[in-house]
């Protein structure tokens, strides 16, 4: 399989409707906010679970798609494995003394697991697998405007034992975010990529998966998540032909309101209505004059 050639920078902008898109458990599980602009966010690991999720569904035990973090996994027993199929002994925390043989180990997991090749993992633990740097890497994902959570009271209809039957039927309190609209950067390195095998076909999955995972993910708690738009930059060059932070500004995202559109955060919107659906935005990007060896690609 031929390995990633061109490297991509990319935004993917989603949506989250009456949900808690990533609570903070050191905040009570409110959603994740930063404190001193109140824009909501969504970490990179919340993102990544996601795609893995999606990934170990769709793919899950086709040769070569297995995923390496999963819930309850025993990482010690999955680098077991490929120590037996190259036949090598291990031993404890330390990898084999022969450079080859190290590569070789590291190589077997990249191989057979997806978000190895992907997003890298550091498999240092007492059956030692080596580590890997991931082509594929995220930032946290922002709200394009701040966010005002809620705290809602939920109550139960049952009891647990007969002796409660009188009891106060409140349980406790949810969190949601009436609307944010987030947007997360990310970065495929194809130098990375040839170090992990990441390929062609690993991208269309990757794309696929930022596409359909939210679809895969509802509970009661994230309420409405939907992914709305997927812009990205590819570079003929796989050292890029240009700087990321560049290209992404040329994304905008705008306002709507009965027929008049200003920036996110103008101050012509501060008394507009709060925004509730995807559809109070516009995302707009200016593909005039891109710099040479960079194209506008949107996957989906």
């Amino acid at each position: 399989m031929i390995t990633l050639a061109n490297r991509y920078d990319f935004a993917l902008f989603f949506s989250v409707k009456d949900g808690n898109p990533n609570g903070d458990p050191d905040a009570g599980n409110l959603p994740r906010m930063d404190p001193e602009t109140n824009n909501g966010l969504v970490t990179d690991v919340a993102l990544k679970r996601k795609v893995r999720n999606y990934v170990a569904a769709a793919k899950g035990t086709d040769p070569g798609f297995r995923i390496y973090f999963t819930e309850r996994g025993v990482l010690n027993n999955l680098h077991a494995e490929a120590y037996a199929a190259l036949n090598l002994k291990s031993e404890p925390k330390k990898l084999p003394k022969k450079e080859q043989e190290a590569a070789d180990l590291t190589r077997w997991m990249c191989d057979n697991f997806y978000d190895i090749r992907t997003f890298g993992a550091v498999m240092t633990t007492e059956v030692n697998a080596g580590q890997v740097r991931g082509p594929v890497q995220l930032s946290f994902a922002r709200s394009v405007e701040p966010i005002m959570p809620m705290e809602v009271s939920i109550t139960r209809s049952s009891v647990t034992n007969e002796k409660d039957i009188d009891k106060e039927r409140t349980m406790g309190r949810k969190h949601i975010v009436p609307f944010g609209l987030y947007c997360v950067h990310g970065f495929i390195n194809a130098k990375l990529a040839e170090r992990t095998g990441f390929s062609d076909d690993d991208l269309t999955l990757f794309w696929t998966a930022l596409r359909d995972m939210f679809d895969l993910d509802r509970s009661a708690a994230r309420g409405e998540m939907a992914a709305h738009r997927l812009i990205a930059f590819r570079h003929e060059s796989a050292l890029g032909n240009a700087q990321a932070h560049r290209l992404f500004e040329r994304i905008g995202v705008e306002r709507l309101h009965q027929g008049d559109a200003v920036p996110v955060g103008d101050a012509r919107s501060h008394n507009w209505p709060p925004a509730r659906a995807f559809s109070d935005y516009r995302i707009t990007v200016n593909d005039a004059d891109l710099p040479a060896g960079v194209s506008l690609v949107e996957p989906w």
